[in-house]
């Protein structure tokens, strides 16, 4: 395969002549006429770095999330690539962890390998944009709202607690917990307001004892299920801010002989991984997939020069009730 030392010297120029030709800097006609004549010659095409230093951007999207092991982020991750991929762009997957410092050490690469932009589910409120947004590149925010003005998808968050709760009401659960993620993190708090709007619409108390904030993981679920089957009146069904809380929920029920239905389970976010019956346990099912290609779709009309005012995508879930009734 030919190369741009290979072309320089057939077209007998520096590589730093062949490079300016390509990046399209001023140079006289004559060479320009030599290096393309020497490039068809060779059937030297130009690669990916010479294309980036011609336009200041690469076919490349970042796409910061902050837990790789949650499918639901990995099959948001699906939908981002298949939009990326069709339109010819490749996508660099970063894991934050959560972490500020390291989803700024991301948002850092994303500007020196000079990607074209960046779909982010930030790590907290704290989280610095700022770097990014300074460079003109485009930032579409998932999953969670942020202080930018900048584009955004989210799920509908309160309503999707609302009705897992009121699914449970229904059922004829008289004491519903909720345990979510950490309460700075707006998909946890909106989905806790749901929880209370729909207590409180049933006439009861929307006791505060009853809620927990922990982590978006397996673990968190099974500290805060330990903590509230420990209170002296334990509530008898809870709603699980996500996927993996509702795991951690349902393996330390299970461990205490509370399999639901004993003990009434919503989940917000579909199972990753559970042994009971899909019956037992109502779902409230949020389309992750569909957050990734909305996201992708709107970081490429930024790309290609979209200029209209930022807007946030507030994408439906859907119930799948246990059809318990207790």
């Amino acid at each position: 395969m030919a190369t741009i030392y290979d072309v320089a010297e057939l077209a007998g120029v520096s590589p730093a002549t062949v490079s300016r030709v390509f990046n399209g800097t001023s140079v006289s006609s004559e060479k320009v006429a030599a290096v393309r004549a020497a490039a068809e010659r060779l059937k030297f095409t130009p690669n990916r770095a010479a294309r980036t230093l011609r336009r200041q951007s690469s076919e490349v999207i970042g796409l910061i999330i902050p837990d790789i092991e949650n499918p639901y982020f990995t099959e948001m991750a699906r939908g981002v690539e298949d939009v990326a991929s069709e339109a010819g762009y490749s996508v660099v997957l970063c894991n934050s962890d959560a972490q500020v410092e390291k989803e700024s050490t991301y948002l850092q690469i994303v500007i020196s390998e000079h990607m074209s932009g960046v779909i982010i589910a930030t790590a907290s409120e704290e989280s610095d944009l700022d770097p990014v947004i300074a460079t003109g590149r485009p930032v579409v925010a998932v999953d969670r709202t942020t202080r930018y003005d900048v584009d955004g998808v989210v799920m509908a968050n309160r309503a999707a607690g609302a009705a897992a709760t009121q699914d449970l009401i229904s059922a004829g659960y008289r004491r519903i917990a909720y345990i979510g993620g950490p309460s700075h993190i707006d998909t946890a708090a909106e989905r806790a307001a749901g929880w209370r709007e729909a207590v409180l619409a049933d006439g009861r108390e929307a006791d505060h004892a009853l809620t927990r904030f922990s982590t978006f993981r397996v673990d968190g679920g099974r500290a805060a299920m330990e903590e509230l089957l420990a209170l002296p009146e334990p509530p008898d069904a809870v709603v699980a801010g996500n996927n993996l809380i509702g795991v951690g929920a349902i393996q330390v029920l299970t461990e205490h002989g509370l399999t639901p239905p004993a003990v009434g389970v919503a989940v917000i976010g579909s199972l990753p991984f559970t042994t009971l019956s899909p019956r037992a346990v109502t779902v409230v099912r949020l389309p992750a997939r569909h957050m990734g290609v909305t996201a992708a779709n709107m970081l490429l009309e930024r790309i290609r020069g979209d200029r209209q005012p930022a807007r946030t995508v507030v994408l439906r879930n859907e119930l799948q009730s246990a059809r318990v009734v207790r």
